[in-house]
């Protein structure tokens, strides 16, 4: 669940969150408004389409010096390049005049486009760690869309969700060894419980803390693994092999031996 699903469902997540904000056409452009894009840019537009697309266009382009341009379209349709957003233009008149030499020009197109100057970190989708699957995350080194820092630790959460499952099973484990190798107590097992908590406390710091490590540098990841490995044979040991009668007997003696 935690490598497969919620990834998928985390990436298609920000897939919608991205094209709800970055949707020009609808957050923008409003029917029946002149709407400022930028300096000397004003675009109108009539209708939204059910595709996406804007019906009834009208553009003011004055970002030439000295040169105005209208623009009348019947549709068009917002696509992404990389240099930005720009607007298709089907079937219109472009109509140009120069306020120097006061030349006018008029054309008529069955296509055109007109490029916006918007900031490029808005078309730019997020690619949280959340939404890579494990194979990502574990190859984000070969990754040349990441910078060294964030491949790091793309490849600690990686092996994050390798362990983290597996840490349900040695708190399970930490449980029953307070319970069955402690001795019975009528009083109480408040001393073993605690005992247990503490240490379930101390494998989640470690846990955080060796994680921090490695996003630094990546050959602190075996104290990572460690961090598992040795709790996990360490119980191991006291539910199968742990005889608490061994050191009864030690005590009794060296009481004798002092006797």
């Amino acid at each position: 669940m935690n490598n497969f699903a919620t990834p998928a469902a985390e990436k298609k997540f920000h897939e919608l969150e991205w094209q709800v904000k970055n949707d020009i056409s609808h957050l923008i452009f409003r029917e029946g408004e002149f709407t400022p894009i930028e300096d000397n840019l004003t675009i109108f537009i009539t209708s939204h389409g059910s595709d996406g697309s804007v019906n009834g266009i009208m553009i003011n382009d004055e970002r030439k010096p000295n040169v105005k341009n209208t623009i009348s379209a019947e549709k068009g349709l917002i696509i992404y390049d990389e240099p930005g957003p720009r607007i298709i233009l089907i079937n219109g008149i472009k109509q140009e005049i120069n306020s120097k030499t006061l030349q006018f020009s008029s054309i008529s197109f069955d296509r055109y486009s007109v490029d916006f100057s918007i900031s490029q970190n808005k078309k730019k989708k997020h690619n949280s760690y959340r939404s890579q699957t494990l194979t990502d995350l574990l190859n984000a080194n070969k990754n040349p869309n990441l910078e060294p820092s964030e491949a790091r630790r793309f490849i600690v959460e990686g092996n994050r969700r390798l362990l983290s499952p597996l840490y349900n099973l040695i708190f399970s484990m930490l449980a029953c060894v307070g319970l069955l190798v402690g001795k019975f107590n009528r009083n109480g097992q408040g001393k073993i419980i605690t005992f247990s908590v503490l240490a379930m406390v101390l494998i989640e710091s470690c846990d955080l803390i060796f994680g921090n490590l490695a996003t630094k540098k990546l050959y602190f990841l075996f104290l990572y693994y460690t961090n598992y490995i040795v709790p996990f044979f360490v119980c191991i040991y006291l539910l199968l092999f742990y005889n608490p009668s061994w050191f009864s007997r030690f005590y009794k003696k060296e009481f004798f031996n002092h006797e």
